[in-house]
């Protein structure tokens, strides 16, 4: 590793591989998890059930659970898939979540500014607002609106590369010092343990976000 952000380095050469870790998972799952009923699909099943009845009671429209939950799972297994070792993390790239919410967002304004213009304009200015405080209040809104996809690439990103990054910067300068890396093998357990809290609770914040602004409409 040449730097402490080489992790990060999607190009491994003239072909570049690290991108097909978005996939990987897909690949490497076994047919019998889905045709086979066992203790996984349970969870599976039970989790994506869970996750529907909360979609729909902040979401109205029908169908949109689909979307958002399997943005929620793909977002979780990339996450899961960057905590192994030589996997690169395709959600710690702008480019990936960027992918995931500028579209998102975008549909949603489209869909609100077309087919509920007043709904849209009435959302700008917030209910008690003072006559002297409307046009700023339309100002704010409108930032506030135009930055949401924005904070959702950089929330997720963020968090996902603030881990790797403390686990290189210690694993990097403890290499030379067997003793010191052995004693400081329980942190890093607890900080594979943080990872993977975070890697489930980053995908479940998206959704939740992504749902949130989309109920707006």
């Amino acid at each position: 590793m040449t730097n402490l952000f080489s992790t990060f380095d999607p190009c491994t050469g003239m072909l570049s591989l690290n991108w097909t870790s978005v996939m990987m998972i897909s690949i490497i799952t076994p047919l019998k998890f889905w045709n086979l009923p066992n203790k996984q699909t349970m969870l599976f099943n039970k989790t994506i059930n869970m996750l529907n009845k909360e979609i729909k009671m902040l979401m109205k429209y029908k169908g949109s659970s689909i979307m958002l939950i399997s943005m929620f799972l793909l977002i979780l297994m990339n996450n899961m898939m960057g905590l192994v070792p030589y996997i690169f993390t395709s959600s710690s790239h702008l480019v990936y979540s960027l992918t995931l919410a500028l579209p998102l967002w975008m549909g949603m304004m489209l869909y609100g500014w077309i087919n509920k213009t007043n709904k849209m304009f009435i959302h700008m200015v917030p209910t008690g607002t003072p006559s002297i405080l409307m046009p700023f209040m339309v100002l704010i809104e409108t930032i506030s609106n135009l930055i949401r996809p924005g904070s959702l690439a950089v929330r997720l990103t963020a968090n996902m590369i603030a881990g790797h990054l403390l686990m290189s910067l210690l694993g990097n300068n403890c290499s030379g010092n067997p003793t010191l890396l052995y004693m400081l093998m329980v942190i890093f357990i607890i900080l594979m343990m943080f990872e993977t809290a975070v890697a489930m609770i980053q995908a479940y914040v998206f959704m939740t976000l992504s749902t949130l602004y989309s109920s707006e409409i």
